[in-house]
């Protein structure tokens, strides 16, 4: 499939999700159906979901930053999402995507950094709205940023990719009217998971990639801004998956956790307006460009860690948005010193 072509699809399911339509389906009911065994004999294999643990990480990152003054004030993060988000697979608190990128965080805006995670193990987009609801109950304390990761779980159970970008969109649009920033880490690969075999695994990696597509238009017209996590289970993962799986050869490892949380770091930064101001600026020699944002969704869903944010209002094709590679940063791992209770 093409760019252009994927590019389509991709807003057929945002306009379907914005308008209430919902007979689009991800890489077509006939097809998925007649793989339905094999995805349950998969499932069983990796185990998704059962006996879930997920190390406790809420807290505080970053006390040596801790002064006095305007400014200085901790920044509040929020994760929300499914077991990805949560951290499911590792066993430290430092080692879940929520620790990382609040130690990360807390380091380049040398101020601290508190922690809190809604996110739950086995969540589809249909749980987002019953997470911002918690998200947004204390109206004192709006989050800074919050990061959403969401999507696998919807691809595995077959829910309408219509109906999953339609949830997501109206997530997203009630943490921004709140004043919170929003970075969406779109739907990873499936198509890398270990015991998945053909053609579900190549089901599965078109199904990922449509809706990672369709996430990212319905993200950032709501005013958020999208990193591609297909490197999450992708590539990095399937060229070393011994390494970046986690036990259940389903979710990552510490590794693959931090993998993904390179990825989201710079974003994150740059919604808050911590990133260099020089690297703001498209960059021609990493292909980095403004293109119509159904466009760069389909690109950003083919590249992992590829970013994609508003930049026009519209033009001559709809809305257009701003393509960026950024480059990684690495994030060290590192336990809350004042942890909350659970």
């Amino acid at each position: 499939m093409t760019s252009m072509s994927r590019a389509r699809v991709a807003r057929r399911i945002a306009a379907g999700a914005a308008y209430g339509g919902g007979g689009i389906g991800l890489a077509g009911a006939a097809a998925v159906g007649l793989v339905v065994a094999e995805a349950h004999l998969a499932r069983r294999q990796v185990n998704n979901g059962a006996r879930p643990h997920v190390p406790h990480a809420e807290g505080r990152y970053g006390v040596a930053y801790d002064a006095p003054g305007p400014g200085k004030e901790p920044l509040r993060l929020t994760m929300l999402g499914d077991s990805t988000a949560a951290g499911q697979g590792v066993h430290r608190s430092g080692q879940t995507p929520g620790a990382l990128l609040a130690s990360g965080l807390a380091a380049v805006a040398e101020r601290p950094v508190e922690l809190r995670n809604v996110a739950l193990p086995g969540a589809r987009s249909d749980d987002l709205g019953r997470q911002v609801a918690l998200v947004l109950g204390d109206t004192d304390r709006v989050p800074d940023v919050c990061v959403i990761m969401i999507g696998a779980n919807d691809v595995t159970h077959r829910m309408p990719a219509t109906r999953s970008v339609r949830h997501l969109s109206s997530a997203v649009r009630r943490l921004r009217t709140a004043g919170a920033e929003v970075v969406v880490g779109t739907c990873p690969d499936l198509g890398t998971i270990e015991p998945v075999q053909q053609p579900l695994r190549w089901l599965a990696r078109r199904a990922s990639r449509q809706l990672a597509a369709a996430q990212t238009i319905g993200a950032v017209e709501q005013g958020g801004r999208t990193v591609s996590l297909g490197d999450l289970l992708g590539p990095e993962f399937e060229a070393n998956p011994r390494e970046l799986f986690g036990p259940d050869h389903y979710h990552p490892s510490a590794e693959g956790y931090a993998t993904a949380a390179m990825a989201v770091l710079p974003t994150v930064c740059a919604a808050l307006g911590l990133w260099p101001a020089e690297e703001e600026r498209p960059d021609v020699t990493r292909r980095e460009g403004f293109l119509p944002v159904a466009r760069a969704a389909a690109e950003a869903a083919a590249e992992p860690g590829t970013e994609v944010t508003a930049a026009m209002p519209t033009g001559p094709r709809g809305p257009w948005a701003l393509l960026k590679r950024r480059r990684r940063r690495r994030v060290p791992e590192s336990e809350p010193t004042t942890p909350t209770k659970a």
